[in-house]
């Protein structure tokens, strides 16, 4: 982004050092989400896992994409998106839970829990925008939007395997 565009941000009252600092968190985020999709795509087992498979391997492209997003206007914004893999998990607001138990059911809900952090995030720098930076509003909407689906993909999931089990009883 050109001087005058950082100018015109921050004389709306975004603090640009500080969103750049919250987007490099939800960057962070992002990055170990998509990690987490993918190594959960790789080990689970036992029932929801073919659809669970298929929605894990979807949200993972679509992490990926936020994060590249995310970093585009990091860098438009003057900053520079965190590039080491171990300051992920530092700046990360989510974390990472690995998916160390393969059975399906777990990790359909660590990474429920963790679209739930993703929400909560999403919508904290919406409000800090206020509206104030559309173009970063705009985004982070979007990105909000892609989040709330994961998270009713995944819920849609639950209540399969939640009905299943009732009429095996």
């Amino acid at each position: 982004m050109g001087k005058l565009a950082i100018n015109i941000v921050d004389k709306a009252g975004v603090r640009v050092p500080l969103l750049v600092e919250e987007l490099n968190k939800a960057y962070c985020d992002e990055w170990l989400a998509y990690i987490q999709y993918m190594a959960g795509a790789q080990v689970a087992s036992g029932m929801p896992r073919p659809n669970l498979l298929l929605e894990l391997e979807e949200h993972a492209a679509e992490e990926l994409d936020h994060a590249k997003k995310l970093a585009k206007r990091i860098i438009e914004l003057g900053g520079t998106p965190i590039i080491e893999p171990k300051m992920w998990y530092k700046y990360s607001t989510c974390g990472y839970a690995a998916p160390k138990d393969p059975d399906a059911k777990i990790i359909l809900e660590q990474n429920l829990q963790s679209e739930r952090c993703a929400i909560s995030v999403y919508n904290k720098l919406i409000n800090m925008l206020d509206g104030r930076d559309p173009v970063t509003h705009k985004l982070l909407v979007k990105i909000l939007e892609e989040e709330l689906e994961h998270e009713q993909d995944l819920e849609d999931i639950e209540a399969d395997v939640k009905s299943l089990n009732c009429k095996k009883k």
